[in-house]
């Protein structure tokens, strides 16, 4: 038997009660059998995708001259390679160890890493999603250096303990030929000489290895002979070691900031040392220490000067100087200031080839937060400009939008206003990292992402095909006043930095209208425009927001007031009508708190904009009575209505952007009301005394001609017919029965109020068409608007406060409604979701017209009317209704989205007015505004004619409408919760796509709500993924996966299945250029250089076999991965057999490897057994 709750019959919770149930409603399934579903779990499949941005944490970098890829490795193990603009690939290392040394096999399609784990990898570059091949551990000794010779297989690792293994790349194995530490230094040395630093054969003599240990000793090793042919000594440290392209003199950095040049025939002492940055002192003395220089490079050209490049060096005197990179060309020396550390930096240069003149063109720099291409080639070294998306990082990432499947000409009209903000002074070349190809992917439809950043800049971003590239950046900060120091700061701030940063933000493609909102509690409006303008004065809109229930007035030290009936509608001046409120330059005196003062200053200054976002409307939040505005939490804009709404924790507002007026400032719990607001009083309650005599003067004077921008209410002179006793004799009451806290007595007031409120609106005035209202209230609101020529305070509305001014220390709360109690939910609540739409506002409708869809945070989900004028000068004059319709449905959790389909099962979109220039001539506008016309939705007697489909952090439910009857609901999670859920379109159908706290990524198809997807992704490990994840439509998804990186990814089994086409090519068949000419001269003389077979040096039958117990060979999965990924083109059942045979081959190979060793490790007891045995074999019983 269910159980009876009288607290659910006594508050009307009959409509959740019945949502709540898990039984359908007669009939219901009976009409929803028309809709055809068409979304089969068999069209989904999670997989990644791309990944864009910068490498976060770089820590490494090389270069492939020949194949121009540029490869970055970091410290979580991740490595980024990159060829031309839109060619970019991301690889993991299962480990997450740093990346310490990257070493290309030069146009052989492979790359070596080296790890802090001291593992070595071989990837294979050759197929499109990169590959591991071989890996091997090293066991006994940390790897510290690497160096793998241009045309060579043999691979040098040098480590910590000063010794040199020799690794064969084909085959991953270790070779028997070892340069110990103790061989390699002098015999009398003794302290170690620490890690190798580095490794370099003789660019003119294979034979001869050049091993830098940290120490400053530096040795010049005979491969053929096993041993040193010189060392060279220096008291100081060595970080890197450049040779001279002939092969007789090196360059040594140091750890004091000096470089030493040597000769290799004279190791007694360097043939020259310098300090780049140090002072000379006069007298001939040593120069003063400078930092280290971390790298240096050394590079020759045929025609002048050669070039030394180096990093670090500077002088310690210089405290706080950004990071410099320093270019010395002969005499000349110049020194080039980063923005961030350097973590590495490469020459590029025109051969491969070390024996050759180098001939730089460009030096690639790695910072810890950019990539910086400098050209060597044009006097002043200006930089390329960087094709690819790194500077999504270059403000912190706040917010994110994905928008796919755009309208056509969005692109183009973004791009062609976003190429007049490039900057200037770039280099004229062609960007220098041109390998790869791009993808042949045939995924054509358009598609936006929108980032929003703690600077106050959106940027917005061409995502189309796979790839990611900026096309228009808005800075929001230029309509504000900028603190110059932080002596200048204002104190009214309610965030201590980043005071312009993006929190949310709502774009409309079709009509081009953009409207962010601020950590500051402010909105700003945004129309698109390819004409420059100037603003003298950009329209201000402030608004007074605070929740009631938080708000205790002070009792009045005067006695008790006579209250004065209230002039509803009247606009009226501040200094008159309310001589203890602020005007609306706020107070901030120290006497008193701050009250209507917004956050940020607005700019006072005329404001130049350029082509592009352009701004409509600044709407700020104010201060009431010392307590600072809230943030907000959902933000929505419809340009078909000309109307936007925001929420927070204390309410809503809605704003008509045309008037630039406030039509609506509720409460939370105001909305739950099914009666029309206009007849009840929506409040935003501000503290503060009120005086008797000190409400609105219908005949004050205040009023301007400036009718677009007055409230609605500003048009009615009519007084309240209220009766003056009759509020008295109820203030009095509710005074003497406040003070015991009952609930009665709050509902009692609730009612009276609303009572007292229908009977003093008996008078409309039809002669303006303004729609009023009056609520006997204890609290007050009331709004700003500012322009160019006037600054005058209008009054929305006007309320009695005397029932709170003795009630200091009661927390007198009201109930929200006849059918929500108090007691239920948090006095809180916020507003987190809008869906503007046209839908049938009421149960009895049976036509649609424009409504606003509000989701709070309890799960409540409110139906707000809207009353649109007609077009035209109409619209821009006649104000908009608003009415409540009151609760619809409540789900358990706040609300994350809603949206409306048909009976058919199709989505309705919001309707939206077509772009036009705003700027452009009458005629032109006149062409193109035009509402889009909404498909008139009939409902017949007893028959439903949409689909509400709301979901939120716990389950998601299926509404019919206009009977708003439940259909269908789905618990989502029980132990976790919704992070983001949107209704897109996917497959030529719709679905809910849902992403979990716990990692999980679900879809449920619709109306059903049955489930089609549920992959445990990714965990929620960081809540920069929360704030970013947002899923778009045709099944693409992306977040942002470290702070300067955008990971996207696809739950489309289409997209999956064609992804390897899509994706770029990094390997492409190119020719190894010739080898330098040796002439005629070297070749008789034996001056040219010399090869070496180090095949006959390191190969096992030479050298033998290494110690097995030194390193672990790790056979890796990359060769079957590519050959799979490859299977999925138009060959794939071909590819597949070729697959089957190779894996099995594969694995035959595999057990004849086994075979092999179990044969040897028997061998070799043989062997141990035959030399026991001949041991002891003469020995007698007691010798043993």
């Amino acid at each position: 038997m269910k159980k009876f709750n009288i607290r659910k019959v006594l508050d009307g919770f009959t409509a959740a009660s019945s949502s709540s149930s898990a039984t359908a409603q007669p009939g219901a399934p009976k009409e929803n059998d028309v809709v055809q579903e068409t979304l089969q779990s068999e069209h989904f499949q999670l997989c990644k995708t791309v990944r864009h941005g910068f490498s976060y944490q770089p820590s490494s970098m090389a270069f492939d001259p020949v194949q121009k890829i540029l490869a970055i490795g970091t410290q979580t193990g991740a490595l980024r390679l990159f060829g031309r603009a839109g060619v970019e690939c991301y690889c993991q290392h299962e480990s997450g160890a740093a990346v310490i040394q990257l070493q290309f096999l030069i146009n052989e399609g492979a790359l070596v890493s080296a790890l802090a784990d001291d593992s070595i990898h071989l990837w294979n570059l050759r197929q499109k999603i990169p590959a591991i091949l071989h890996s091997l551990k090293f066991n006994r000794e940390r790897i510290t250096y690497c160096h793998l010779p241009f045309q060579s297989k043999w691979l040098y690792i040098g480590t910590e303990r000063g010794n040199i293994h020799i690794v064969n790349v084909e085959s991953f194995t270790l070779s028997g030929y070892v340069i110990m530490w103790n061989k390699a230094i002098e015999l009398s040395t003794k302290t170690h000489p620490g890690p190798v630093v580095h490794i370099s054969d003789n660019p003119m003599d294979e034979g001869k290895l050049l091993i830098g240990f940290e120490c400053g000793v530096v040795v010049l090793w005979d491969l053929k002979s096993k041993k040193a042919d010189c060392r060279y000594n220096y008291d100081e440290a060595i970080h890197s070691v450049a040779w001279h392209h002939e092969g007789k003199q090196f360059v040594c950095s140091h750890s004091d900031g000096t470089l030493t040049t040597w000769n290799i025939r004279a190791p007694a002492k360097p043939v020259q040392i310098i300090t780049p940055h140090g002072k000379q002192p006069k007298d001939g003395k040593k120069p003063e220490p400078c930092k280290p220089i971390l790298k240096v490079e050394y590079k020759t050209t045929r025609a002048g000067d050669p070039f030394m490049v180096l990093s670090g060096g500077l002088s310690y005197d210089t405290v706080g100087r950004r990071a410099c990179l320093t270019v010395m060309h002969g005499k000349s020396t110049a020194v080039l200031e980063m923005d961030y550390p350097i973590v590495d930096f490469l020459t590029l240069c025109e051969t491969p080839y070390p024996n050759d003149f180098q001939e730089p063109y460009a030096v690639v720099v790695l910072l810890e937060k950019d990539l910086v291409v400098i050209d060597l080639g044009q006097i002043g070294y200006p930089i390329f400009e960087s094709p690819y998306p790194l500077s999504i990082h270059e403000s912190p990432v706040t917010c994110c939008e994905y928008f796919a499947d755009c309208p056509a000409e969005l692109i183009p009209a973004l791009y062609s206003v976003g190429s007049r903000q490039k900057r200037q002074g770039y280099s004229k070349r062609e960007w220098p990292i041109s390998g790869g190809n791009w993808g042949q992917g045939t995924q054509s439809y358009p598609e936006i992402i929108i980032t929003g950043h703690a600077d106050g800049s959106i940027k917005f971003w061409d995502a189309s095909a796979l790839m990611l590239q900026v096309l228009y950046k808005l800075k929001t900060a230029k309509v504000f006043e900028r603190a110059r120091g932080k002596e200048e700061k204002p104190n009214t701030d309610i965030v201590d930095e980043d005071p312009f940063a993006i929190q949310t933000l709502s774009w409309c493609p079709e009509s081009r209208m953009l409207c962010v909102a601020g950590v500051s509690a402010h909105v700003i409006v945004y129309r698109f425009s390819k004409q420059e303008i100037t603003t003298e004065a950009v329209q201000l809109l402030e608004v007074r927001m605070q929740c009631e229930f938080s708000d205790v007035d002070s009792p009045d030290p005067g006695g008790e007031q006579t209250p004065t009936p209230s002039t509803p509608g009247a606009s009226s001046s501040p200094q008159e009508s309310e001589p203890f409120a602020q005007p609306p330059a706020g107070s901030n005196s120290s006497d008193g708190p701050r009250d209507n003062i917004p956050c940020l200053q607005l700019r006072s200054s005329p404001l130049k904009q350029f082509p592009g976002y352009q701004v409509e409307l600044v709407i700020q939040l104010v201060w009431v009575s010392g307590e600072p505005p809230q943030q907000i939490t959902s933000l929505a804009i419809n340009s078909s209505y000309g109307l936007v709404v925001f929420g927070n924790s204390n309410g809503l507002a809605v704003v008509d952007y045309l008037q630039k007026t406030l039509l609506l400032n509720m409460g939370t719990s105001e909305l739950y009301s099914p009666s029309d607001p206009y007849q009840r009083q929506p409040l935003s309650p501000r503290r503060g005394r009120q005086p008797s005599g000190a409400l609105c003067d219908s005949n004050d004077g205040s009023n301007t001609s400036e009718d677009r921008c007055k409230s609605p209410t500003s048009g009615s002179t009519s007084p309240c017919n209220s009766d003056d006793e009759r509020k008295q004799r109820f203030i009095e009451k509710v005074k003497f029965k406040s003070r015991r806290f009952s609930k009665t007595v709050a509902n009692d007031f609730a009612k009276m109020s609303r009572k007292i409120s229908s009977s003093s609106e008996q008078k409309p005035d039809l002669e303006h068409r303004s729609q009023r209202w009056c609520s006997m209230k204890y609290k007050r609101r009331f709004c700003c608007v500012k322009d160019d020529k006037l600054a005058t305070m209008m009054t929305v509305c006007r309320i009695l406060s005397e029932s709170s001014s003795y009630a200091k220390d009661n927390s007198f709360t009201r109930s929200r409604s006849s059918s929500v109690t108090s007691i239920d939910r948090e006095s809180r609540e916020a507003i987190c979701s809008f869906c503007f739409c046209e839908s049938f506002p009421r149960k009895s409708d049976s036509l649609v017209s424009p409504c606003l869809l509000v989701g709070t945070t309890q799960g409540f989900v409110m139906m707000v009317a809207l009353s649109l004028p007609p077009g035209g000068d109409q619209r821009l004059q006649q104000p908009v209704g608003i009415a409540s319709c009151g609760t619809m449905v409540r789900l358990k959790g706040g609300i994350l989205t809603m949206a409306l389909l048909d009976a058919a099962g199709t989505l309705l979109p919001p309707s939206y007015e077509p772009w036009y220039d705003p700027n452009a001539s009458d005629e032109e506008k006149e062409k193109s505004r035009k509402r889009r016309p909404a498909s008139p939705h009939l409902s017949q007697e007893g028959q439903d004619a949409q689909f509400a489909v709301l979901c939120s952090e716990k389950q998601a439910k299926v509404v019919a409408l206009p009977s708003q009857t439940r259909i269908y609901k789905h618990n989502i999670t029980e132990t976790s919760f919704v992070l983001r859920a949107d209704v897109v379109q996917m497959a030529g159908a719709n679905c809910i796509a849902c992403f979990c706290a716990n990692g999980h990524i679900m879809t449920l198809s619709l109306p059903s709500l049955r489930p089609l997807l549920d992959v445990n992704y990714l965990p929620l490990t960081d809540m920069r993924i929360a704030r970013t994840f947002c899923f778009s439509n045709l099944g693409q998804a992306l977040y942002l996966t470290s702070p300067t990186e955008i990971q996207r990814i696809t739950y489309s089994q289409e997209t999956c299945d064609n992804l390897q086409e899509m994706l770029s090519e990094l390997f492409t068949p190119v020719e190894t250029p010739e080898a330098p000419n040796r002439g005629f001269f070297k070749g008789l003389f034996g001056g040219g250089a010399q090869s070496l077979d180090r095949e006959d040096l390191f190969s096992e039958t030479a050298a033998g076999k290494a110690s097995r117990s030194l390193a672990q060979h790790i056979p890796g999965p990359g060769g079957m991965e590519g050959m799979k990924g490859a299977a999925s083109g138009v060959v794939g059942d071909l590819a597949r057999a070729r697959i089957a045979l190779d894996e099995r081959g594969q694995k035959l190979g595999e057990l004849e490897e086994r075979t092999a060793a179990m044969m040897a490790s028997a061998d070799s007891f043989s062997k141990h057994a035959h030399v026991m045995m001949l041991k002891y074999k003469d020995k007698k019983w007691y010798q043993l």
